[in-house]
């Protein structure tokens, strides 16, 4: 059976609400058993696009408080808390059991509650004396958020600022690493499957890669753990292979504008948590969902936004015709034939009529969303030209050129300033030789427009640094990437592979086309230096090259680390469905981030180099 990261994590946490017992046959908790679920901010964002609010009441649950709130007791009930593993949260845990708060407390960990929180815990309830209180104490693995069945988050924010920071330290990116890695620990754990690991050599890939395959070892050694359910030889004939990745791998994906519904929603109106809001037709926001409960929405979120403005219209008409057809067979207009005489038949009708009132009114209510998201999106097209940064930077990235008339024109035209950087960066990154003279010709365009240049000044650096290792004999090579790394970060090694990586070559996206070879498991200069993890083989063989770790393979989890987006999401998804054999694809990523957003991170790594225009002089 395909893996359903969505299905397996709501399992888990129907469970956790059902007090840590099995649940029903209907899969939700004991609804007899009344309940307070007390959460913090980042296990709200976990249940958010899981479980709606509506959906707790099913499960028992009556009250739900966030945990930083003040409470007042509620007795003879027991409390649910889902939480992270942290000193403060321990604290108001313990505050609450010494004020009586709650009937029993059952304590759910996102992840596994370190031993020194957990002797706090203890020491700080037996000395209020209300240890009694305390029924369990559970490590769900539960650390990341699932926005569909193959999408997840580790909402680790700024990972791609604090990974490439030319003043991180080595304990610091250690500790960036750990935390990666104890997120991708817990999807492996909710999944139960521990997969063969396969990243590119140097950079966070590797590092994360190392790090998770010695947890795992670590933890395959205990008798019952995480991952014996799986351990039988039917469930780990073919196991997953993990992909690792580091945001430099493909750095265009991240900047570049993107006309497909999905990355557009997201880029333009903020999709976050499956929710977004806009402007209504009375001024007012309207906030709307869009997952997997929105059948327009799953069947229409690959298509070019023209297409998705025909099929809301075509949706209507049907609409409309259906609405027709109804008060037909009911006598409900003028031109209707309703014979009074035959009262079974139109008894008939109107039975009809009346079932099939629900399912139009749902239809209504979809096609009005996606009207409005649609108008909303129309708005933004139309005042930032986004069709055209769309498609001039679709054009740079096939031929890598385009005409410098164009170029002005759109550094010029319209749009938001960071509209423009972008697409001044996406020429910097597919052009693969630039006249200084040109470099300069874009910088003033982009002041002249009153644009903060920092993040283009960074990217230049970058890809200056990437023209100088390539030109390098091997002898010195090493010299440039030692000196690399202590200007620019941990990150380097990754960037400097070559100017390639950091190009779509064609419409098929880099990460898409090495993610298929790694699947295949075919020889391929692209991927013959990856390195190959199995945490399930003794250490000594771990990395070679056995037959068996290089597939084929049914079933992959992507990961994208130092941000992620629907754009590639979308790539990989439309890889899994072109096969002629079925296959399933996972993508992850430490965030999920827009265009302007991961900008925004790029321009404080030039920042931190003394780069672009918003660094003040001192004044004499």
């Amino acid at each position: 059976m395909a893996l359903n990261l969505r299905q397996k994590q709501t399992e888990c946490i129907t469970r956790m609400l059902n007090l840590n017992q099995p649940v029903n046959a209907g899969a939700t908790a004991n609804e007899e058993v009344y309940k307070i679920l007390i959460y913090d901010r980042f296990c709200q964002d976990i249940l958010s696009p899981l479980i709606h609010v509506k959906d707790l009441r099913k499960h028992g649950v009556t009250l739900y408080f966030l945990i930083d709130k003040d409470r007042k007791p509620v007795h003879d009930v027991p409390a649910v808390y889902f939480v992270q593993s942290t000193h403060l949260n321990v604290q108001r845990i313990v505050a609450d059991a010494s004020k009586s708060l709650y009937d029993s407390f059952h304590l759910n960990f996102s992840s596994s509650i370190p031993r020194p929180l957990l002797e706090d815990l203890a020491s700080g309830t037996i000395n209020s004396d209300s240890i009694e209180r305390i029924s369990k104490v559970h490590d769900q693995y539960l650390e990341f958020v699932t926005l569909e069945d193959n999408l997840f988050s580790l909402a680790y924010k700024n990972c791609y600022l604090q990974l490439n920071d030319p003043s991180a330290g080595d304990k610091e990116i250690e500790e960036i690493i750990e935390k990666i890695v104890s997120g991708l620990f817990c999807v492996l754990a909710t999944l139960a499957v521990v997969p063969i690991i396969r990243c590119p050599r140097g950079g966070p890939a590797e590092m994360v890669a190392s790090l998770l395959d010695q947890r795992l070892r670590d933890h395959l050694l205990a008798k019952n753990n995480l991952f014996s359910e799986a351990g039988n030889f039917t469930s780990s004939f073919q196991r997953p292979i993990l992909c690792l990745f580091d945001r430099n791998f493909e750095l265009s994906v991240a900047i570049q504008h993107d006309f497909r519904y999905r990355p557009l929603v997201h880029d333009v109106l903020g999709l976050r948590l499956n929710r977004l809001s806009v402007q209504g037709e009375k001024g007012g926001m309207k906030s709307f969902e869009l997952d997997r409960s929105d059948p327009f929405w799953v069947a229409n979120w690959s298509l070019e936004f023209p297409e998705v403005a025909l099929e809301i219209e075509a949706q209507l008409n049907k609409y409309k015709k259906d609405v027709e057809e109804v008060n037909k067979r009911t006598g409900g207009n003028s031109g209707a034939e309703f014979d009074g005489t035959d009262f079974v038949g139109n008894t008939k009708h109107l039975m009809n009529a009346v079932n099939s009132l629900p399912e139009l009114t749902e239809r209504k209510q979809v096609i009005d969303k996606h009207t409005n998201i649609a108008t909303a999106l129309l708005g933004e097209i139309k005042e930032r030209s986004l069709d055209s940064y769309a498609k001039k930077e679709n054009d740079m990235m096939v031929r890598g050129v385009i005409d410098r008339s164009e170029l002005i024109g759109a550094l010029k035209g319209k749009g938001t300033k960071v509209d423009k950087l972008r697409f001044a960066i996406m020429y910097l990154i597919s052009t693969e030789s630039l006249p200084q003279s040109e470099v300069e010709m874009i910088e003033t365009a982009l002041r002249e427009s009153e644009v903060d240049t920092t993040a283009f000044q960074y990217v230049k650096k970058i890809k200056s640094l990437n023209v100088s290792l390539a030109s390098a004999n091997s002898a010195s090579r090493s010299n440039i990437v030692d000196w690399a790394e202590k200007l620019y970060g941990q990150s380097i090694s990754a960037v400097t592979a070559g100017v390639k990586n950091l190009l779509s070559s064609d419409h098929q996206l880099a990460l898409s086309r090495t993610v298929e070879a790694l699947m295949e498991g075919k020889p391929n200069p692209e991927i013959d230096s990856y390195i190959i993890f199995d945490p399930r083989a003794p250490k000594s063989s771990s990395g070679m090259s056995s037959s068996h770790l290089k597939g084929p393979f049914k079933e992959a989890i992507v990961f994208m680390i130092g941000g992620g987006n629907y754009v590639e999401y979308g790539s990989l998804q439309e890889l899994a469905n072109r096969q002629q054999s079925v296959k399933h694809v996972i993508y992850g990523t430490t965030e999920i981030l827009t265009g302007g957003e991961f900008i925004e991170q790029l321009a404080l790594l030039g920042q931190k180099m003394g780069l672009g225009t918003s660094v003040a002089t001192p004044a004499h």
